[in-house]
């Protein structure tokens, strides 16, 4: 099954396979499973796509978002808390390769600078880098001569009105700076048991090419034994098609499938989800 880009987005930030537009599939589990008004949590946040729509829409109460990348934390805290701050600096800042330069230094002195600083300098390269990745290079090159100038993915007042709109929850919005297995086993483990879990860890094979926080094997073996054996809450996994992501979730139900993504180039992208035993499945996506 091919699922395609939706027409509606909820996150500012863009992310390398980012699953905003899983957020159909996320509402019929809901429905399926009896989840409507329950916390929804995701260790691995990222564009938080899927939650915003979840919340936004009033299929989850609640939402948990956690990211290892405090950089990232920095952001979402700034959107929470800091919202007058942040809509401003996005405002009047101008969208330059010289200001990229002095945003792009400024993460690397995270020591020095607060978090409305530290938030917005992830977000101004989160939105001017090619593909949305940190390290990925600016978009039209420093030369600025390729198809696509730096501000082609900077629109301020449709991110601006993303920010506020998110802002407007920010009672029933949860953040955390945690390493995710510890998340998952303190955190999570404490949560009401209407709760549904979504990790969506860094990809397996080409990881460290687009994340800053990427995993090796022993990691991804960690999460798997971890989430199928001490998570008491239904969950959903999802990653990048492979064997060796197939042999860590055998004895587990999932499915294949398909996503358009339209970043630098369009292409198709094949992945794979994996779920509890006590959570039903949308029939018409796991065939």
């Amino acid at each position: 099954m091919i699922l395609n880009p939706v027409s509606v987005h909820y996150s500012p930030l863009r992310y390398p396979g980012g699953k905003g537009r899983l957020a159909g599939f996320f509402k019929e589990v809901f429905r399926l499973n009896n989840l409507c008004g329950a916390h929804y949590v995701e260790p691995y946040a990222g564009g938080a796509g899927v939650a915003f729509s979840l919340l936004m829409t009033e299929y989850s109460g609640h939402i948990h978002l956690n990211d290892i990348s405090y950089p990232l934390y920095c952001f979402w805290r700034s959107v929470i808390d800091y919202t007058e701050d942040l809509c401003r600096k996005i405002n009047d800042t101008h969208v330059t390769p010289e200001e990229w330069e002095k945003q792009k230094k400024l993460l690397l002195n995270q020591l020095e600078n607060n978090i409305v600083r530290i938030g917005f300098a992830f977000f101004f390269l989160n939105r001017t880098n090619r593909s949305g990745v940190i390290d990925g290079g600016i978009i039209g090159g420093k030369s600025q001569q390729g198809q696509w100038k730096i501000d082609a993915r900077f629109n301020k007042k449709e991110l601006i009105r993303r920010i506020e709109c998110i802002a407007e929850y920010n009672h029933r919005i949860h953040l955390y700076n945690l390493d995710a297995e510890y998340f998952l086993g303190s955190v999570v483990s404490a949560l009401p048991q209407n709760t549904l879990v979504y990790l969506d860890p860094p990809y397996y094979e080409r990881g460290q090419r687009l994340y800053q926080n990427y995993y090796d094997e022993k990691d991804h073996e960690t999460i798997a034994s971890l989430l199928q054996s001490q998570i008491c809450h239904p969950w959903v996994v999802s990653y990048d098609d492979c064997d060796n992501i197939h042999r860590l979730y055998r004895e587990r139900k999932g499915f294949t499938y398909t996503l358009n993504y339209s970043a630098a180039e369009r292409r198709i992208g094949k992945e794979v989800m994996f779920f509890s035993d006590n959570l039903n499945i949308p029939m018409s996506l796991s065939n």
